[in-house]
């Protein structure tokens, strides 16, 4: 996306050549390849390991910290494995997507009029908000000291990168498309007309009831 937004701002006139439809597959499969070699690098060394005492996860979801917690073999290189593959996916395109937006963001205050400027950078908003949930809680789960008493702290990380962020993804894009915020808007009214009308209806019948 933000590759997608940085040929669209920077170079638009060259985006239908750049963003084509076999590009767009490619990175699609890229993506896809490099996470399936990430989880089965993930599931062959966690097969290797020994569990042999209580099976119980402190954790919302079986999520990879917490199982290592269970295994009575040494877990450093896991960890070790775990921590670079979390700098190649998650710190790697955090960076990518910073350059992006710095050559995004010194395209845009060089456009002259104001409304401009802020329309440009509204394109540009969902995605950063997203960005900035997802790969924030992502980061600070996997690469930051694991003490004792953030337990709870991560726990509650865990669930923006897997639940919320998830939840929130159509949400936010779909409200930077202007069809759909006029059929939100309608929506609105129409429920609030309806509401306005029950409301009425049964102070009516109230009424009617204690005259």
């Amino acid at each position: 996306m933000s590759y997608d937004r940085y040929q669209a701002i920077c170079n638009p006139l060259h985006y239908t050549m750049v963003m084509d439809l076999t590009f767009c597959v490619r990175a699609i499969l890229l993506c896809w390849l490099v996470i399936l070699a990430t989880m089965l690098m993930i599931y062959l060394t966690v097969s290797r390991l020994d569990f042999c005492g209580p099976n119980i996860i402190d954790h919302f979801f079986c999520d990879l910290e917490p199982l290592l917690e269970l295994s009575c073999s040494d877990t450093f290189a896991m960890k070790l494995e775990t921590f670079f593959l979390v700098i190649f996916l998650a710190i790697c395109p955090v960076i990518v997507i910073i350059v992006s937006y710095v050559y995004i963001i010194f395209t845009i205050l060089k456009i002259p009029s104001v409304t401009g400027r802020q329309k440009t950078f509204s394109t540009c908003s969902a995605h950063l908000s997203v960005v900035s949930l997802y790969y924030g809680s992502l980061i600070i789960t996997y690469v930051f000291p694991r003490k004792q008493n953030a337990k709870n702290v991560k726990k509650i990380l865990s669930l923006f990168y897997t639940v919320i962020t998830p939840l929130l993804n159509p949400i936010i894009y779909s409200l930077s498309n202007r069809e759909i915020k006029q059929a939100l808007k309608s929506n609105v009214r129409n429920m609030s007309g309806a509401f306005r009308f029950s409301w009425f209806l049964e102070v009516s019948l109230f009424t009617v009831k204690h005259t």
